[in-house]
């Protein structure tokens, strides 16, 4: 683990000082994301406290981290000195930079990156940023698309995931759908989907809070060996971004079948990668095709994982957000308290 204690802090800040690498500030929302975002050519301060709440937990155990992820106690926060201030939830930006970012540090560039479509209206829910020196960033053209961001130039960034050792097999005929705490997020997630569809279909659930459904949580390190095997990947959400456990099946080579809903209408071609549709007795028969016809399985798979490699490739994904900090960072000003 990095740390940041009291008397290396600084010093650490220096030493990167001084190889004009970029240092971003933000809090730890998704995991996942925060791991793919850190494969960059830059450095990430994130702040931890001792109930590890919410955006405050650290690096964690769960993601191998980099040397370049740093925890900082959140009262040391105010201490050192960043390059980008990096919002990622309506919490860090209304009340949380305020706890723990000091005057200076507020007036620092800043981006607020949006993981989630709106929820109040899908097209009438005004974006919480109204600050034109804050760079709005959307993770698919789905959410930006949904939005109203009451004039604000934004921009996308689509989704970039690292390729698996774990290639797809495919041998067991039965799919998988990987969703946390899936039985309490209910509709929105598609639950009655997996739960009606299971009826006929074999389908196994993993996440956490699915332990009910006899499996439950995987950690995201073991998922792609874990899912390997399944003959396809199943997402029932009916309205979310883009998941990245959907990415990460593709790049791992995994026919996907989900809802033609959000960006997933855009991201699967029917019949060449996989199977979307709003009706969901079609899905039903496209799920049994692909246990039936497992040669069929594998060559969709294999155009998934070269959808994947042509718009969620790692380079890309970190050279946008590079270009991006670099830019945003430029707009530094020297501030002096008085």
């Amino acid at each position: 683990m990095t740390s940041l204690p009291i008397n290396c802090s600084l010093i650490n800040h220096s030493v990167m000082h001084q190889h004009n690498r970029l240092k971003i500030f933000t809090w730890h929302i998704h995991g996942s994301y925060l791991f793919y975002l850190s494969q960059g050519d830059y450095d990430i301060y994130i702040p931890v406290n001792e109930s590890k709440s919410e955006g405050y937990v650290g690096r964690g155990e769960t993601f191998p981290f980099g040397d370049n992820v740093y925890e900082v106690p959140a009262a040391q926060v105010r201490d050192l000195d960043f390059d980008v201030i990096l919002f990622q939830t309506d919490e860090n930006y209304l009340f949380d930079q305020f706890e723990v970012l000091s005057e200076y540090q507020r007036s620092l560039p800043k981006i607020y990156l949006e993981h989630d479509p709106p929820w109040d209206h899908p097209t009438n829910a005004l974006h919480p940023v109204t600050d034109p020196s804050v760079t709005l960033v959307h993770v698919t053209h789905f959410n930006q698309l949904m939005w109203d961001n009451q004039g604000l130039e934004t921009m996308v960034i689509e989704h970039g995931v690292t390729a698996s050792e774990h290639s797809y097999q495919g041998t067991l005929e039965r799919g998988i759908v990987v969703i946390n705490n899936l039985p309490t997020r209910g509709r929105l997630l598609g639950l009655d989907i997996f739960e009606e569809l299971s009826k006929t279909i074999p389908l196994d659930l993993v996440g956490m809070g699915a332990e009910a459904y006899g499996i439950g949580e995987v950690l995201h390190p073991q998922l792609p060996a874990f899912i390997a095997n399944y003959r396809f990947f199943f997402n029932p959400i009916r309205y979310t971004s883009l998941g990245l456990a959907v990415c990460e099946a593709m790049m791992q080579g995994m026919p996907i079948v989900g809802l033609a809903t959000t960006e997933m209408a855009v991201t699967i071609k029917n019949g060449y990668s996989g199977f979307v549709r709003t009706n969901t007795d079609l899905l039903k028969r496209d799920m049994e095709l692909l246990l039936e016809q497992p040669q069929l399985a594998r060559q969709m798979g294999s155009n998934a994982k070269k959808t994947a490699e042509e718009r969620f490739h790692i380079n890309r994904f970190t050279g946008e957000w590079f270009n991006l900090f670099t830019a945003v960072a430029a707009k530094k000003q020297v501030y002096k308290l008085n």
